[in-house]
């Protein structure tokens, strides 16, 4: 087995683009699938130096693949040439392509680890296309959740104002939304797909904005693999672990796991959205948990 962590970038051509994958690896091992949630790209999981839960996690024997998301990271052609998509053709097209590929490619069921957004648009891609369902082995969400029913100025500002009402209007004529030069995120976002998720953030069913498919009928009758919920004691608005139960209720995983990370329930630190996947101490605290919870499925 190799000393060093390696990293590699792979391009899989899906229909009219290049979805771009950072594969991180030391060795073989069980694949796992990194997917990112709104507004970032695949690099809330890694650095060049091997940091974060990629690096850590590809160093414990894991083979890992981050993957941006069409127009987001290095894919291609970026969100500012192209961007007449949504969550939906994420959720139809790519997320069921990048694991078809996985699977190809190591002959094996992948695990997946999602942030924020990333979850409900595998969970989606997973209750509507049950040919995933013997392709993956197990999932663990970080701040995952849909609706936002916590109330509050933080929730009225980031998803009120600035996500429901403010970001539709400055993307309109450009058809995305620079969030990195607003200092709001790590990536821009295609204005399709802040419309879609402007649907679904608010209180209401889990169905799709775009063709009406009842993602939480389909739910019921899903046999989903282990799943383990986290998020931060600190996550206010985006991954509140009230909202996080509730997106785990309409998915009928309402007896699953789930983590509030925090020093009074052990934890090194009390974690956030971000931080509880890029803060230093993660990687001698939940970090560890993850790779043994990954090893005993």
């Amino acid at each position: 087995m190799p000393n060093k962590l390696q990293q590699v970038s792979e391009f899989y051509q899906c229909n009219d683009h290049s979805l771009h994958v950072r594969h991180i690896f030391n060795g073989g091992g069980e694949p796992i699938l990194m997917l990112h949630g709104s507004i970032e790209n695949g690099r809330i999981f890694y650095t060049e130096s091997g940091k974060g839960l990629a690096g850590f996690l590809a160093k414990n024997g894991f083979d890992v693949y981050v993957a941006d998301y069409r127009g987001r990271g290095q894919s291609k052609p970026s969100v500012k040439e192209k961007n007449n998509h949504g969550y939906h053709a994420i959720t139809t097209e790519d997320i069921p392509f990048l694991i078809a590929q996985i699977y190809q490619k190591t002959g094996k069921r992948c695990h997946v680890i999602c942030h924020s957004w990333g979850g409900v648009m595998f969970a989606s891609a997973y209750v509507r296309f049950p040919e995933l369902h013997n392709k993956v082995r197990s999932v663990i969400n970080f701040g995952t959740k849909r609706q936002v029913s916590v109330t509050g100025f933080e929730k009225l500002f980031k998803v009120n104002f600035f996500w429901a009402w403010l970001a539709p209007i400055i993307s309109k004529k450009s058809g995305y939304l620079d969030a990195k030069k607003l200092k709001m995120g790590a990536d821009s976002e295609p204005r399709q797909a802040i419309l879609e998720s402007v649907a679904w953030v608010k209180l209401g069913e889990w169905i799709d904005p775009v063709d009406k498919f009842d993602y939480r009928v389909a739910a019921e009758s899903v046999d989903w693999p282990p799943v383990w919920n986290l998020t931060g004691i600190n996550d206010s608005v985006l991954g509140h672990q009230q909202d996080v139960r509730l997106f785990m209720q309409e998915c009928g995983l309402e007896k699953n796991q789930l983590s509030v990370l925090s020093k009074q329930a052990g934890n090194l630190k009390d974690y956030d959205h971000i931080d509880i996947l890029t803060a230093p101490e993660a990687v001698n605290d939940h970090f560890l948990h993850v790779a043994n919870w990954l090893r005993e499925h």
